[in-house]
Parts: structure tokens; C-alpha cells; sequence
């Protein structure tokens, strides 16, 4: 019943159709309604984190999927009804996790605050505060002040979530549905280097890559037998394996030092290799500060259809060239 009473108050209270442009993000938005709105979520999210090394990885996907379907809006945490399939039961999200975490935060903050924080800020912000609790300091600001969407749509979710699958083109496009470049698919894969990837997102790469009972080429060899030992055929759909071999806990560069030694984890991370100028923005961010730096900039872009505008400044769409 919690649940759903905390379902019906982000539609009810916060509920609007579409997404919050950028424009009417700030920084302490809650100052005067909730001024420790913040803190209740940042203590509540290390609270969890602390007994789950697993949610930052969730969070952080979570706000992803979130972000990559009508904005950052809270929708992906809504649940179908009768009439209508919601994001959640879309098949990229049927692996998502922590739901009843982001809950529990927002029943904090419903404690001192009823009816003012909007659970599209709960998630924004748990999502960053998860991944930067081992750090003991923000890895990146949060500006504050969405509304929550009441539309979901589980056809949507299907339209515009990148799939493992992509190649680099498929990528391009769908991130340029989004307002999003090349350098913003380089730098937003590396959000891999944290969490699990389900064997059957990535075992037609080891048993079936053209359709005859082959291994992808590019695939590092050691790594594809390795792969060969967990996931071992093409419906298993409940092993998973680190999407960053021997760094899946820690939120670090190493995804591209993966990516570079040909042992990305889904078509999609092999795709960065494909083309020179994503390939050079791989090499870029095996440094760690410009890896710390780069990631730390996309945050405050709120995701929308079409949108091309980062922190009050216009961002060309790169060619794919």
C-alpha cells in the first residue's frame, strides 16, 4: 500500500504531461520548502548503499532509462495499470532494480516534507549520491527542481532506450533523438564500468553473431571463453557477469581500458571502436581525471526530444563520420 500511495503522490502532486526543460533546473530549488531535502536523501541513499554495494549501479541505470524516455521525470517508476503497459515492463526494463529503495528514500523526505520534493529529483539525486558514496564527496551536481510525468508508456521506452545490440550508427541516431552527440554516447557508456550485464543481452556475440553458429571477431578471445564459462548458450537469461571485468564495483576509468583491450561487453560497447572519432574519444577518457571530468558534466542536461542545450549553451550534434 506504501507503494502505491507514494505512486499516486508523484502523479497527483508533481504530475504534469512531458518533461522539465533545463531551463527550470537550479541549484537549491527546495531551499525554502524543504532546505534539507537534500541531506535526507543523501543520508538515506548511503544508509542503503552502505549494506547494498549493488544500488549505485541500479540507481545510476534507473536514472539512465528514466532520463532516455520523455526527460528526467520520474516516469520509469510508475506502474502499468489496466489500461495502459508502463516504461517499467519494457523488456530493457524488466532488469532494473531498487524500486522499493527509491521508495524508501522518498518516504524520508514525505517525513519532513510532505508534498514538495518531486520523485524525479529523489532518483537524480540517489542516482548521484549512490555512486559517490565510496568517495565521500559529490561526483557531480545535481541541479534541482523537475516535475514528475504521469505518462509512461512501455511503446516509448521500446523507441528510445539504446539496446546493447547497436551498432554505431543505431547509436548515433538514437542518442541525436535525445539532443545527445558523440562525445555524450562515449562519455555516458562509461557508466558501465559499474554493474552486471545478463548473459542474454551480449551471448549472440559468442555463439550466434551472424546467425551460423559464430563468435563475434572483435571479441576478445580470452575474454569471449571466459564469457563461454558463465553464460554457457544463447537463452540463458538469468546468469549475468560484470559489464567491467575485475572493476565492476568501483565507478573508475577502467571501463575504456575494457573497451580498448576489445573486451566491451555488448555489441554496443564494441561499437565505440568502430569509428575514428568515437575511438579517439575512448583513448581520451582512459585518463582518469578526464574520465571524473567529462562524466561530471552531462548530469545537469536534461534529457528531451530534440533538446540541444547543456547548461544554458548549445551543443552541436557531431557526424558520425
Amino acid at each position: 500500500m506504501r507503494n502505491q500511495a507514494l505512486i499516486l503522490l508523484c502523479i497527483v502532486v508533481f504530475g504534469v504531461i512531458g518533461t522539465c526543460h533545463g531551463g527550470s533546473l537550479r541549484k537549491k530549488y527546495y531551499k525554502k520548502t524543504c532546505p534539507n531535502a537534500e541531506e535526507i536523501i543523501k543520508k538515506a541513499t548511503e544508509k542503503h548503499v552502505a549494506n547494498d554495494p549493488t544500488l549505485p549501479a541500479r540507481f545510476l541505470r534507473m536514472h539512465f532509462h528514466d532520463c532516455f524516455v520523455r526527460g528526467c521525470d520520474g516516469s520509469v517508476l510508475l506502474n502499468s495499470t489496466i489500461n495502459n503497459s508502463a516504461e517499467k515492463d519494457a523488456i530493457p526494463n524488466l532488469t532494473l532494480a531498487g524500486f522499493d529503495v527509491i521508495d524508501d528514500i522518498k518516504a524520508e523526505v514525505e517525513k519532513k516534507c510532505p508534498n514538495v520534493v518531486s520523485c524525479a529529483d529523489v532518483l537524480a539525486l540517489a542516482a548521484r549520491d549512490a555512486v559517490s558514496f565510496k568517495f565521500q564527496r559529490p561526483l557531480w551536481e545535481v541541479l534541482t527542481g523537475r516535475r514528475d510525468g504521469r505518462v509512461s508508456r512501455v511503446s516509448e521506452a521500446l523507441a528510445n532506450l539504446p539496446s546493447p545490440f547497436s551498432n554505431f550508427t543505431t547509436l548515433v541516431r538514437n542518442f541525436a533523438n535525445q539532443g545527445l552527440n558523440v562525445h555524450d554516447l562515449v562519455v555516458l557508456s562509461g557508466g558501465h564500468t559499474i554493474g552486471v550485464g545478463h548473459c542474454n543481452a551480449f551471448s549472440n556475440r559468442l555463439y550466434n553473431f551472424t546467425g551460423r553458429g559464430d563468435q563475434d571477431p572483435s571479441l576478445n578471445p580470452t575474454y569471449a571463453a571466459f564469457l563461454k564459462t558463465q553464460c554457457r548458450n544463447l537463452t540463458d537469461n538469468t546468469t549475468f557477469v560484470p559489464m567491467d571485468p575485475g572493476s565492476g564495483f568501483t565507478f573508475d576509468n577502467n571501463y575504456y581500458v575494457t573497451v580498448k583491450q576489445n573486451k566491451g561487453l555488448f555489441q554496443s560497447d564494441a561499437a565505440l571502436l568502430t569509428n575514428k572519432g568515437s575511438r579517439n574519444i575512448v583513448n581520451e577518457l582512459v585518463n582518469p581525471k578526464k574520465f571524473f571530468t567529462e562524466f561530471a558534466q552531462w548530469e545537469p542536461l536534461e534529457f528531451s526530444q530534440g533538446m540541444k542545450e547543456r547548461l544554458g549553451r548549445n551543443v552541436p550534434l557531431l557526424t558520425n563520420s
